[in-house]
């Protein structure tokens, strides 16, 4: 049950899609000037050494931030995912990895609440000892809570049953992130079951469901069983950076599924998504999909864009006749800036302090 440890895989091209995508929901929340909830059903460690031997075993951050730790030709939804991750390594070596809940509390606002649950033993203490220190630090540099309550509340607890207790929100404004290991069978289904249960009791919520792209049957149906949901609308992007092996193992591609997704995601991820494929493919079975409908409407056929080959330097062009659009890859043209909401200031926290000292990092 405990098998699976995060810190063997922090970091990953599923990491890059998933914290980016993550961002993006957040920042669309933070424009309007009511708080709201952040719920992590599966929060990990919260931070993770990249220079861990758990991390350092198969390196799999060389498949994700990595190679985009010195570009400079990020598109600016992108960039500022990037700026997160380097804000925590102001020494400017690639050496910590946020994960989801480092990344909610650095864009979410003070007037918001972050929920955090974890059954790992050992994730949880690491979880909970994170943010203790993080709170520690701020207090020490002079901040003080402008709301009442604790912003941070971390539950050692199983997050497909706690996450019920938490919905609706008071505000009726919230995010849930589900993003379980799915190395038991049984987690397709249990997200299934508790997002059924959660739009009951929270139709409006906006839901973000991570999951692997893999060979089993479980896998292969998930998106389908997702897409009949009801929920008012969903958008499902998958990002592939290699074929597969003939012996089916690796984690080669990796999906993120929005229930009630907001109308400015899907413009971003058509800007950025292209460029990931250029940035993080390995072979030309590097790709991503793009599809998304509600209950009201057809769906949209998927968008599938194989990666433009390893050639960085010459620009290619790709029409997308399903979406009608023209993706000009590998150029370096400078990114356009998307109007809308404002990354929170990722450097209050490593700024002027060595990061080594703040975070309890897993090993």
């Amino acid at each position: 049950m405990f098998s699976y440890r995060h810190a063997f895989h922090a970091g990953n091209h599923a990491d890059v899609l998933k914290h980016f995508v993550q961002i993006q929901l957040l920042q669309y929340l933070n424009q309007k000037d009511v708080a709201y909830s952040y719920i992590d059903t599966h929060a990990g460690a919260g931070v993770y050494a990249l220079d861990s031997a758990q991390a350092t075993k198969n390196a799999e951050f060389d498949t994700g931030i990595g190679p985009l730790w010195d570009r400079t030709d990020l598109p600016a939804p992108l960039a500022e995912y990037v700026n997160l991750v380097k804000a925590m390594n102001p020494s400017g070596k690639m050496r910590y990895y946020p994960g989801s809940p480092y990344c909610a509390e650095q864009v979410a606002r003070e007037m918001d609440r972050i929920r955090l649950f974890e059954l790992h033993p050992a994730d949880v203490r690491l979880l909970d000892e994170n943010f203790r220190k993080l709170e520690a630090h701020q207090a020490a540099q002079g901040h003080r809570p402008t709301t009442r309550g604790k912003r941070v509340i971390v539950n050692k607890a199983d997050g497909f049953l706690g996450v019920r207790a938490l919905l609706p929100p008071p505000s009726r404004r919230a995010l849930v992130l589900c993003d379980p290991p799915y190395e038991d069978k049984q987690d397709y289904k249990k997200v299934i079951d508790m997002l059924g249960d959660a739009l009951k009791r929270f139709p409006t919520g906006m839901y973000a469901i991570w999951y692997p792209v893999l060979q089993r049957i479980e896998a292969r149906n998930f998106s389908e069983k997702l897409k009949h949901l009801p929920a008012g609308s969903w958008l499902n992007v998958t990002l592939t950076v290699s074929t597969p092996g003939p012996d089916g193992f690796g984690l080669h591609s990796s999906g993120m599924f929005i229930l009630n997704p907001p109308y400015t995601l899907e413009p971003v991820l058509k800007q950025v998504m292209p460029y990931l494929v250029q940035a993080l493919g390995r072979d030309k079975g590097a790709a991503f999909t793009l599809e998304s409908g509600d209950a009201a409407t057809p769906r949209k056929a998927p968008c599938r864009l194989p990666s433009p080959g390893r050639a960085a330097s010459q620009a290619v062009k790709v029409r997308c006749a399903c979406l009608g659009h023209v993706r000009h890859r590998a150029g370096r043209a400078a990114p356009e800036r998307r109007p809308g909401g404002r990354l929170a200031d990722v450097r209050r926290v490593a700024r002027n302090h060595k990061d080594v000292a703040i975070f309890a990092i897993s090993r």
